[in-house]
Parts: structure tokens; C-alpha cells; sequence
């Protein structure tokens, strides 16, 4: 386990799946984290039963990032480091057994102690606001995406009129944002990068109330 700190994270991805969340973690966190990735390559068969030629047998991390696509590959991951006692962030999953976290998106993830630096640093946008004359003198990043949309789109929405930021901040959202726009969600109707997009808009309100 890691010490002094620093939170030594391990990423599975599956054919480089989680490259936009490494870059994001790398640029944002700091020296917060040491990661370790764990990388599965080439065309997987649709059923597969033993995991154990895929995974390893033992994982030495304080936290697993899960951006596998294979769903038997998560289920099988997630029961590992539940045994582990190690949390597991696998966002847009539909995972049943093991002890993982599953929001609907990298930016639905809510505070949790037991995440550590990772929590503290990424999941739902938390945002401050310095408003000057009007308009939107800087943005302060409390939390944000793990693909960085948070900081990127922030930048973009200083020296704007607030009323016109906050309709561009979910804008701009959907520009840097690296989830799938075509996964759309069948009970709200919407894609993962139209939800983005919402929850950014309601951190930016959420901001606003603050200074009233």
C-alpha cells in the first residue's frame, strides 16, 4: 500500500479504453497518485469463464479503476478486490456482485471516504466562482471528471456574462467530455455526455447560490 500520502491507484483498461482518464488523472491530481496500468489487448471472447488468464492474482493497490469493457472481465475484477478489500470505481457498469461503485457516469461519482485522494479529487463537479462586475472572473475546480472536462471547460467560460455562462459551462462540458455519445441511457432518455453536461450546469447554479 502506498504511504506519506499518495494513493497508488491500478487501471485496467481494455485496448487503451481509459487513455482521456489517465491524461485527465496525471494533469489534475497533482502528486497526489502513483498509477499503475494494467492494459488487456486484442479481440476477447463473449463468454468467458476464468477470468484468471486475464487478471492477476493479486492486486497491491489502494484503489482499482475499472474501464474494462468486457463485462465478465468487471465482475470477475470487482470479486477480486472485494476479497482484496480494495473499492473499485467502475463507472457506467452494471455490476452485481463484488462491492463496486457504479455511477452513470465518471462525473455522478459521489464522496466516499474510503476512496481517498481519488474521491476528494474526482467525480460530481464541485466549482467556485469569483464574479466580478458581472461576469465570471475565475473558476476554481473544488472536484471534477477524471477526463479533466471540468478544468478544460472552466477555462473556457471566464470573462463571460453569468448568465451566459451558465448555459455554456454544460456546453463546453460536452466538447471535452470522452464518454460514449452514443450509450444513450433508456430510462432518462439521454447520452452520458448530455448528463455531463446537466450535472455541470447544476454545479455551476449550485456555485452561483453560494455568493448570493
Amino acid at each position: 500500500m502506498s504511504h506519506n500520502n499518495i494513493q497508488k491507484i491500478t487501471v485496467f483498461q481494455q485496448n487503451g479504453s481509459a487513455m482521456s482518464k489517465i491524461a485527465g488523472i496525471k494533469r489534475f491530481g497533482g502528486n497526489h497518485f502513483v498509477l499503475e496500468i494494467i492494459n488487456i489487448e486484442g479481440n476477447l471472447p463473449n463468454l468467458i469463464d476464468d477470468a484468471s488468464q486475464y487478471l492477476p492474482t493479486k492486486i497491491d493497490a489502494d484503489l482499482v479503476l475499472d474501464y474494462l469493457k468486457h463485462p465478465d472481465l468487471s465482475t470477475d475484477l470487482s470479486l477480486l478486490c472485494q476479497k482484496a478489500g480494495i473499492p473499485v470505481v467502475a463507472s457506467g457498469k452494471k455490476i452485481t456482485q463484488g462491492n463496486s461503485f457504479t455511477p452513470l457516469t465518471c462525473c455522478m461519482l459521489p464522496r466516499d471516504e474510503s476512496l481517498g485522494e481519488y474521491g476528494k479529487l474526482f467525480g460530481s463537479p464541485e466549482v467556485d466562482l469569483t464574479i466580478k462586475d458581472g461576469k465570471i472572473e475565475k473558476v476554481d475546480v473544488i472536484r471534477g471528471a477524471p477526463c479533466g472536462a471540468t478544468w478544460d471547460a472552466a477555462k473556457k467560460i471566464e470573462g463571460l456574462d453569468v448568465e451566459d455562462a451558465k448555459i455554456r459551462y454544460g456546453l463546453e462540458v460536452q466538447f471535452f467530455c470522452s464518454a460514449n455519445p452514443a450509450n444513450w441511457d433508456p430510462i432518462n432518455g439521454k447520452s452520458p455526455v448530455h448528463i455531463a453536461a446537466d450535472i455541470h450546469g447544476m454545479a455551476f447554479k449550485k456555485a452561483c447560490k453560494k455568493l448570493i
